[in-house]
């Protein structure tokens, strides 16, 4: 027997009688409790597997009972139909597949809902039976549902389908997609989300389509759901592709900064993935937060990863006119007392100076500062980051040399060691005493790695052709280690094309070991808007964290891609492709390319960046001043690489006869 407010005797047996006695139980006052009591009753009976179905007519005769809670309890069908979605039987689905088609019509909006969600399940168990039933067109036509509760579950249950699916090119037409868009404010923050997703499968034609449904969109950017405000950030980026006036892009990157800056007061967590986000859209976007940089300065209690995801944006976004504003900041932050956070804010300093010319000297001077206090780990972060500054600006910045090598010590860091080497090698005529500092590395030449190897010994011949009378005593020495002992084969190549070239004439060894670099390009670090436009596509989801597509990390996951149409900008347009999922006809920025056909001229790529057209591979067995003056000018780039390719094990080959003459 069900008695009022003992919910825990719910599940104790009662008989029907008892039961019905109480559903019909009419006195003033005591009716409605002893009601609601009786239907906890009657669910918890059902679920125990009794037979409960006699009690039918009295159940929905509570339907009239002004009471949410009792409402919710006789929504049996409702009910009915989200139980049978859990039972993963063959049996249950077939037959929970005959009811959906009347369910999702039903006069009920809670029987509705469940139906269209209990579609996805569905699918989940068995695809064929959601074809068979052509639940997909039921599922469109609901998005057009008087009830915006039932359209935002269709919204749902149609994406998770999308989304699991392989054959299905669906395309949500303007009409409905504007519908939809339009009920925005009638939504919760959760059913904003599921419609923004569903949004991305319409394709406008015009770019009026793309601003009419940019303007209802944005009204998500105004919720206080981190996810929604992502949501709707996606697709107005989305939409901006197929926008061609220029002020509405505007207007709609200003809207989407406000929604991002609003997210950097979320908690720890979520200011992570707005930050990660962040990274990528002002990349494809550098509108967005145009002068907000201030913004992210607040570092005030963040944790460490958050700190320095704020410093990468913060060197990302930066432009002239924030240059001055951002120095202190940066500044304060290298000293800070986190090592890991004050190395990462001398190395921001040192990207800036590279990518904006207006910043290289004060940020340099800025640098020199830092040098000046005498922390152990200002010196090697400096040294890494000044390689770059003297190389981006080339007989400049005389005083980064002079401070660095005032206060010098030599560097643990494998990275601080190569660049301080390369340093010496460039600077050789610039710096006092450089022959002395290089041979304080050359001691442990044998024992360092491949890559320090390599960088040495670029360095020691630099050095020798740049001062002759100071560096003769270096060159055989590390010549002979390179040739005769190291193991490295990129090392010994390079060893033998170094004492061939030094064994003919000097000009033309200068011409080619001291040739000027190439320049360092500032936008390198910036990804194609092929790609970034994907991970757009991608954005509040894992891809856009890792900044990379999710088939590299969760088996069948679909990439995505912009869709073909009139409106789409012309630069999106040449790889564009038919469908959100449909992989483009043909991508040329990630084609690969094959190795040449035999016979074929080939490319011998040498570590140092020299390429030399070749047919005759054996040509290379004597070297003599007509191959030399084919070089390119390029030849000495960068000695921190060490590349092991085919082309250059054959260089290697080809030169293994003896030295031709002697060190000059």
């Amino acid at each position: 027997m069900a008695e009022v407010g003992h919910e825990d005797r719910c599940f104790q047996h009662a008989s029907v009688e008892e039961l019905r006695t109480e559903m019909s139980d009419d006195r003033k006052g005591k009716s409605l409790p002893r009601k609601r009591a009786a239907l906890k009753t009657i669910i918890a009976n059902a679920t125990m597997g009794r037979d409960m179905r006699s009690l039918f007519p009295e159940v929905i005769d509570c339907m009239d009972i002004p009471a949410l809670d009792v409402k919710r309890m006789v929504s049996i069908r409702a009910l009915a139909l989200r139980s049978m979605s859990y039972v993963p039987e063959v049996t249950v689905m077939q037959a929970m597949a005959n009811l959906l088609g009347n369910a999702v019509n039903d006069k009920d909006i809670s029987v509705r809902r469940t139906a269209v969600l209990c579609i996805a399940k569905l699918h989940k168990f068995d695809s064929s039976l959601v074809d068979n039933y052509d639940f997909l067109k039921i599922l469109k036509a609901k998005l057009l549902d008087d009830s915006v509760a039932v359209a935002s579950s269709a919204s749902l249950a149609l994406y998770e389908i999308l989304e699991h699916t392989e054959k299905t090119q669906f395309t949500l037409d303007f009409k409905t997609a504007e519908k939809l868009a339009s009920k925005m404010t009638q939504l919760t923050d959760w059913e904003q989300t599921s419609v923004l997703e569903l949004l991305l499968f319409c394709v406008p034609q015009t770019t009026f389509e793309a601003e009419t449904l940019s303007k209802q969109v944005s009204v998500g950017l105004k919720q206080s759901l981190a996810s929604s405000v992502l949501a709707a950030t996606k697709v107005l980026l989305y939409l901006m592709n197929y926008i061609s006036n220029e002020k509405a892009c505007d207007i709609a990157c200003r809207k989407i900064s406000d929604a991002l800056v609003s997210l950097l007061t979320f908690p720890a967590e979520i200011q992570y993935v707005a930050l990660r986000n962040i990274l990528l859209i002002i990349q494809r976007r550098p509108q967005v937060l145009y002068k907000d940089v201030h913004y992210f300065f607040r570092m005030q209690n963040d944790p460490s990863y958050l700190k320095l995801t704020k410093l990468e944006v913060i060197c990302r976004m930066v432009q002239d006119v924030d240059v001055m504003q951002v120095l202190p900041q940066l500044k304060a932050h290298a000293l800070d007392s986190d090592i890991n956070f004050a190395r990462k804010a001398i190395n921001t300093m040192g990207r800036i100076a590279l990518r904006l010319e207006t910043a290289a000297s004060p940020y340099t001077m800025a640098l020199c500062e830092l040098v000046d206090t005498g922390k152990d780990y200002v010196v090697p972060e400096v040294m890494v980051i000044a390689k770059d500054i003297l190389r981006k600006y080339p007989n400049q910045h005389q005083a980064l040399l002079n401070c660095l090598f005032t206060f010098y010590k030599p560097p643990e860091e494998p990275l601080a060691k190569l660049a301080t080497i390369w340093i010496l090698g460039q600077y050789a005529e610039r710096i006092e005493g450089s022959e002395e500092l290089l041979e304080d590395f050359l001691y442990r030449f044998l024992e360092e790695t491949a890559e320090l190897q390599l960088a040495m010994l670029t360095a020691t011949v630099k050095l020798f052709l740049k001062k002759p009378s100071k560096g003769d005593a270096l060159v055989p020495k590390v010549l002979n280690w390179a040739t005769q002992e190291v193991q490295n084969p990129d090392c010994r190549d390079r060893g033998h094309m170094y004492w061939r070239l030094l064994s003919t004439k000097a000009d033309i060894a200068k011409k080619v070991i001291l040739a000027d670099l190439p320049v360092i390009d500032s936008q390198q670090e910036k990804m194609e808007n092929l790609i970034l436009d994907q991970l757009l596509l991608q954005s509040s989801s894992l891809a856009s964290i890792y900044h990379q597509n999710p088939k590299s990390f969760i088996r069948n996951a679909k990439d995505r891609y912009l869709a073909n149409s009139d409106a789409l900008s012309v630069e999106a347009r040449r790889n564009a492709s038919k469908h959100l999922y449909e992989r483009p006809n043909i991508l040329p920025s990630l084609r690969t390319t094959s190795l040449p056909m035999p016979l074929a001229p080939v490319s011998v790529s040498m570590s140092m960046g020299l390429e030399q057209p070749l047919t005759d591979v054996d040509s290379l067995a004597t070297p003599n001043e007509s191959i030399l003056s084919d070089l390119s000018p390029s030849a000495m780039d960068d000695t921190s690489l060490t590349p092991t390719s085919a082309a250059e094990i054959s260089y290697a080959r080809a030169s293994d006869g003896p030295l031709l003459g002697t060190l000059i």
